[in-house]
């Protein structure tokens, strides 16, 4: 690892018993690939192990996906004016979290965000051909706005044409549930990935943590070089604006949306990685950072202890914003 800068936790916590054989298996996933390596005692069932974890993340799309007609966002999505409707546990929890970040963020994090999803085309609907309108878009953000929804317990009310989008946090959600279903599988050092945003656990089976290289654009590298994050009871997840993007007449609009517009974020953000105890928290927190720009951002990070990493180009080129937090963590 030499030339790389490493980040560490501050507090690292008694590690479970090592011992059995490193195993890795995988499937499909919210339209990305799941992995899973662990250190496997003898005799455990793989498949089964798969099937678990598969199962797991199934639960999650049937009740979070807007892609799925019958899952229960799609349910709320389309429900009538009025309407309360009953939220599995999972679901309510992360709309719960969701609306928690909206709160504090002032809204740069909205999981009532789905029409303007859709109008950009990054929703189920696909892909548009042209950038929407202002009119289009002044539509949109009337049936948007986290402080619209009203949600007591497991119970939420669907106020009239909001739709959900959970897609900023419940991937991170689902690799927390993956970390769970492993735990009870009696496989406590695991390192899981869902679409490039990760959980470790434990340790490897030579007793290092399980490592994640926090990511650059493509053709990009970091300016200061590269950043190795010890994973040990942590997450981390990366957003940026190369992850998913629509291109129009020569410009590209990526997906991170800022409400206050109505249109893609444009504040020289390039990507965002946050390192948290959960992958759920480090998700979402990635769209806040994103969303808010690189000085308020930064302020964000700071104010709330975040470990978090900022890459911004703006006329004087590539540079780094890295919180205290983080920084802190550099060995």
């Amino acid at each position: 690892m030499s030339g790389n800068r490493v980040a560490v936790p501050l507090v690292i916590s008694r590690s479970p018993r090592r011992g059995g054989t490193m195993v890795e298996f995988g499937g499909p996933t919210m339209g990305v690939d799941w992995t899973v390596k662990a250190l496997a005692p003898a005799g455990l069932d793989l498949v089964a192990a798969q099937d678990a974890v598969q199962a797991a993340l199934n639960a999650v799309v049937a009740q979070m996906s807007p892609w799925e007609p019958a899952s229960d966002i799609s349910r709320f999505n389309g429900a009538a004016p009025g309407a309360w409707m009953d939220l599995p546990p999972a679901f309510a929890h992360v709309l719960a979290r969701a609306l928690h970040w909206a709160r504090l963020s002032d809204g740069a994090f909205d999981p009532t965000i789905g029409r303007l999803v859709d109008l950009w085309g990054f929703g189920p609907p696909g892909a548009v051909l042209a950038p929407p309108s202002d009119a289009a878009i002044a539509t949109a953000l009337e049936d948007c706005g986290w402080d619209y929804l009203a949600m007591d317990g497991s119970r939420v009310l669907q106020p009239g044409e909001m739709s959900l989008d959970l897609s900023g946090i419940a991937k991170g959600f689902g690799v927390d549930e993956v970390s769970a279903v492993l735990r009870r599988l009696g496989l406590p050092n695991h390192l899981v990935e869902i679409g490039g945003e990760l959980r470790g656990e434990g340790v490897k089976a030579n007793g290092e943590p399980w490592w994640a290289q926090i990511a650059a654009p493509p053709g990009l590298a970091l300016p200061g070089g590269a950043i190795l994050a010890a994973l040990h009871g942590s997450a981390i997840a990366t957003s940026g604006d190369y992850r998913r993007v629509v291109e129009h007449d020569g410009r590209r609009h990526a997906h991170i949306l800022d409400l206050r517009t109505g249109r893609p974020a444009d504040n020289g953000v390039r990507s965002v990685s946050v390192i948290a105890p959960s992958c759920m928290d480090a998700d979402a927190l990635c769209t806040v950072l994103g969303v808010l720009g690189p000085d308020d951002g930064a302020r964000f990070a700071q104010t709330h202890g975040l470990a978090a990493f900022m890459l911004v180009e703006d006329q004087a080129g590539l540079r780094e914003i890295i919180s205290p937090a983080l920084a802190a963590m550099f060995a």
